[in-house]
């Protein structure tokens, strides 16, 4: 099993002058079999970026307070709702190539040849979340806080299937990093783009925004983290800046992608979709309550207001942070009471030697003064019984 290097591959241009470029080699095959097993690059992508957004988000929830394994039992909804929103969006948007004239309907069906819309997953996967914390009584607003750096890290491992699959590429380009398109072929001779073998015929040189979004989701990433921990962002407000920064940089990338899609009025329908969403989470991040949930507030059965009760939010925000600069106020005095009762501890003069044997002195008298008399009693007895011998 050989996997693709980024090598440089030289390419003759035809022009005027014959110039000599170092593009990026797409890969010979997107899907390798192991016995009858088919392994799809694209369906390993998914799974690691899941699996890496479920690790950080339990790990970023517990940071905050809540409680271990919460991130993991919402995600037993979120997931499989994100996968069949996805694909519901992806079938909707090209519908063409299901139940077009030329289209196969099965096909809908076949979530693991790629084809996910990232809308579609947000949206369901959303609403799974949603019916996860309403069973574990948490708040959505901040369990969105905490898995959204991972999320825009999962997005961002998920295009390097779809570099395997040969897909969200732009249009043609003479660029140095241009992306090779090959063409790929069945076993039954058969033109595969998706799950065939490359030829190494070059069919294309294209703009590589696979790259271009990758490189962008993982600088998300960073600002998100960066902004989280400068300014202590919540109430899902972190969510919907992870919204808006993917949603910018979706934008400018769908410019330049020219494989097949959906138009309206001669502009692909996700670039519509990419200023109605960021519209919509940047009214989120402005409105929304300011501040973070203090820890109490992400126990299960924690009351809380639901997303679009402003007013509400902003109360409940306001009560949250004073109870967490009470509860500072608490530490902070109980912090002085003990500095102050160890300086008077530590004033207090210590017991010296001669102190010492005073007290040793004042303790030997007693037992010395019971001693003479005694003897003075025996003394007495003594002459008295002289006495009468005489």
């Amino acid at each position: 099993m050989t996997f693709p290097v980024l090598a440089d591959s030289v390419v003759a241009h035809a022009g005027p002058s014959a110039a000599v470029l170092a593009y990026i080699p797409s890969p010979p095959r997107g899907v390798w079999y192991v016995g009858p097993l088919p392994l799809r690059a694209y369906a390993l992508c998914i799974i690691v970026g899941i699996i890496i957004a479920i690790w950080w988000g339990e790990k970023r929830w517990q940071e905050r307070g809540g409680q271990s394994g919460a991130v993991l039992d919402v995600a037993m909804f979120a997931v499989p709702f994100g996968l069949v929103g996805g694909r519901l969006y992806h079938v909707a948007t090209d519908w063409q190539k299901y139940f077009g004239a030329d289209g196969h309907p099965m096909n809908a069906l076949k979530v693991w040849e790629g084809g996910l819309g990232i809308w579609g997953a947000v949206l369901l996967g959303g609403i799974g979340a949603w019916i996860g914390c309403r069973v574990y009584r948490i708040p959505l607003p901040a369990f969105g806080d905490a898995i959204a750096p991972g999320i825009l890290l999962a997005q961002a491992i998920g295009r390097l299937g779809n570099y395997f699959n040969q897909e969200l590429y732009g249009r043609k380009t003479d660029v140095p990093w241009g992306l090779e398109i090959y063409e790929r072929f069945g076993s039954d001779g058969q033109l595969d783009m998706m799950n065939g073998v490359s030829t190494g015929v070059v069919e294309k040189i294209v703009q590589p925004t696979f790259l271009y979004e990758l490189l962008w989701n993982a600088l998300g990433v960073a600002v998100l983290i960066w902004l989280d921990r400068r300014y202590r962002i919540g109430h899902g407000r972190l969510f919907a800046l992870y919204v808006a920064i993917y949603t910018f940089g979706r934008f400018w990338v769908e410019l330049l992608r020219d494989d097949e899609a959906t138009h309206v009025f001669g502009i692909r329908i996700n670039t519509y979709t990419s200023v109605l969403v960021f519209a919509c989470a940047i009214a989120y991040f402005v409105l929304a309550t300011k501040g973070r949930e203090v820890a109490g507030q992400l126990r299960p059965g924690a009351d809380r207001p639901w997303p679009w009760q402003l007013a509400a939010l902003r109360a409940h925000g306001v009560a949250a942070e004073s109870e967490a600069a009470q509860a500072d106020s608490t530490v902070e005095s109980e912090a002085v009471t003990a500095a102050k009762t160890e300086a008077a501890a530590a004033d207090e003069p210590e017991p010296t030697e001669s102190d010492h044997e005073v007290s040793d002195s004042g303790n030997e008298s007693e037992p010395s003064d019971d001693n003479s008399a005694t003897d003075s009693a025996e003394t007495t007895a003594a002459k008295t019984a002289d006495s009468g011998k005489n």
